[in-house]
């Protein structure tokens, strides 16, 4: 594509024209793609989220791009911000996970694998089932319950991004490991 092209193309895109958008898309996808695994901290679902977030963004925004030729490096500039907030978050997210497992390690009494799983079980369904109903009930219910559907396809369904499916299932395995731990301490099981 020539600039030219690519300036006819980013015009029409702005205007709503799909076709604009998958062009633009198939064209600079790989370099976004790049900035994205530029972050040792994302793994393979955080760069797809990366690529499609950016991709979301720049095309709402569009209609304020005032020089199609930047076109490429405010792209580049997007992915960057996203990914280093995604960055921030899974080095935050890990380091919070490690001392976790570390602190259930040396708190947790020691209890049969089998039990300990159904035990688990049972206190995410009742979690569940106490959460008020509304989005992030309905979030939670169709990852852990139905367990058929991706983060990516139930953004699909319930018309939201993937890091915002992201985040509400992230807090409630934050709620569950709390919960596990404040109620198998409060057994004294041992």
């Amino acid at each position: 594509m020539t600039e030219e092209e690519v300036a006819t193309c980013i015009r029409r895109a702005a205007g709503g024209a799909q076709d604009a958008h998958r062009e633009l898309y198939q064209r600079f996808q790989g370099s976004v793609r790049r900035v994205a695994l530029g972050y040792s901290a994302l793994g393979p679902a955080e760069v797809e989220d990366v690529v499609q977030e950016t991709f979301v963004r720049a095309f709402r925004e569009l209609p304020r791009l005032q020089h199609p030729r930047a076109f490429g490096s405010w792209l580049v500039t997007i992915a960057r911000h996203h990914a280093q907030s995604l960055s921030r978050g899974a080095q935050v997210r890990g380091r919070a996970a490690e001392d976790l497992a570390l602190e259930l390690e040396t708190t947790t009494p020691a209890i049969p694998p089998a039990l300990e799983l159904e035990r688990r079980v049972a206190v995410v369904r009742e979690l569940i089932e106490e959460l008020p109903e509304g989005p992030e009930k309905e979030t939670v219910r169709l990852f852990y319950l139905e367990g058929e559907l991706s983060a990516r396809e139930i953004a699909e369904r319930l018309g939201l991004g993937k890091s915002a499916v992201t985040m509400r299932l992230e807090r409630f395995r934050a709620r569950v490991k709390r919960q596990l731990l404040s109620r198998l301490l409060a057994a004294g099981v041992g």
